[in-house]
């Protein structure tokens, strides 16, 4: 009897029939829209491995009803949408794709830190909005990049990638990360400094550092005071890391320059969100790994772990 496994979202057809191949499958075929927590709860019984994203919470009371559940295979680098202490004790297998969104998230990452730094949406907003009259001086002006400091505070692949990106951009490198990387600071001649001297001495934060009971709240309003006024905060990667409620007020009140956001403590952000209301704020939905490439190869690993753990094979990538 093949092994029956249920997919949360409808995927790339090429990566559906590696699955089919293989497996029974059911399947959630909203594309825009997660899967309700109650089909969710009464597909997990029967199903042998579960396919899923970051926008599903595979809960200890989810899990508990997963009678036969092999392996969940998550769909992110991240895995905080999962109890993880629960699926050990039940023997489950969770899966990560870790590596193959390094590149697309460093570019957009980069991208964000040019576009806060550059009001570019407000810019558009500004000539579609038809204010754009006439040129002065300071009109719509920024702060420079090239030859800035930029601080990363998490300094794993994609901290790294940055650190390239930004080398282009002759920017002075400053870095906090749990441990210090030694080879990593004597490659692309980057400086460890503590988060404080960091969040001082830096033009440019960005946060890339995995979301952890250590990490939330990382930044708020004690380490938003330390910044620079002309200071641009950019987090592509969880948004608990950034206490929302400080950061709206540093933003209103002028104590950092900007920010730019692609992920927000709880998603999809609300429309009447406070920081949504800034125009200092540039902010977009969850995007960092959305490039065609990456996503369609990030769907194949995760069925690549699937498959593999149904077999009773070691996956590529194992989280525990």
């Amino acid at each position: 009897m093949r092994p029956r496994v249920y997919i949360t979202r409808r995927l790339p057809d090429a990566v559906l029939s590696s699955i089919e191949a293989e497996c029974e499958i059911r399947m959630w075929n909203e594309s825009d829209i997660p899967v309700p927590r109650e089909v969710l709860e009464k597909e997990i019984v029967n199903a042998d491995g579960l396919f899923c994203l970051l926008t599903e919470s595979i809960d200890r009371a989810l899990l508990e009803k997963a009678e036969k559940l092999k392996v969940v295979s998550n769909m992110a680098v991240g895995y905080n949408n999962i109890d993880i202490e629960a699926a050990k004790e039940k023997g489950i297998t969770v899966t990560n794709t870790p590596g193959v969104l390094t590149e697309t998230t460093a570019d957009l990452t980069f991208a964000l830190m040019m576009a806060a730094a550059r009001r570019i949406v407000e810019s558009s907003d500004y000539l579609r909005n038809g204010k754009w009259q006439t040129w002065s001086p300071m009109q719509l002006t920024g702060q420079d990049i090239y030859g800035a400091t930029l601080g990363i505070i998490g300094m794993g692949r994609i901290g790294a990638s940055l650190a390239k990106r930004a080398k282009g951009f002759d920017m002075k490198i400053l870095y906090h990360n749990r441990s210090r990387k030694e080879t990593i600071e004597q490659e692309l001649d980057i400086r460890f400094e503590e988060l404080d001297s960091l969040l001082e001495k830096s033009d440019f934060i960005c946060i890339l550092t995995p979301y952890t009971p250590e990490t939330k709240n990382l930044i708020g309003e004690r380490e938003l005071s330390l910044m620079k006024k002309t200071a641009v905060l950019i987090n592509t990667a969880r948004g608990g890391i950034v206490n929302e409620h400080d950061l709206y007020h540093a933003l209103k009140e002028g104590e950092i320059w900007s920010a730019g956001l692609d992920v927000f403590e709880e998603e999809p952000v609300a429309l009447d969100h406070p920081l949504l209301t800034l125009p200092n704020v540039t902010a977009i939905p969850h995007i960092g790994s959305a490039s065609i490439q990456t996503r369609t190869r990030m769907a194949e690993l995760a069925a690549e772990n699937l498959l593999l753990a149904l077999k009773q094979r070691t996956p590529k990538h194992v989280v525990v």
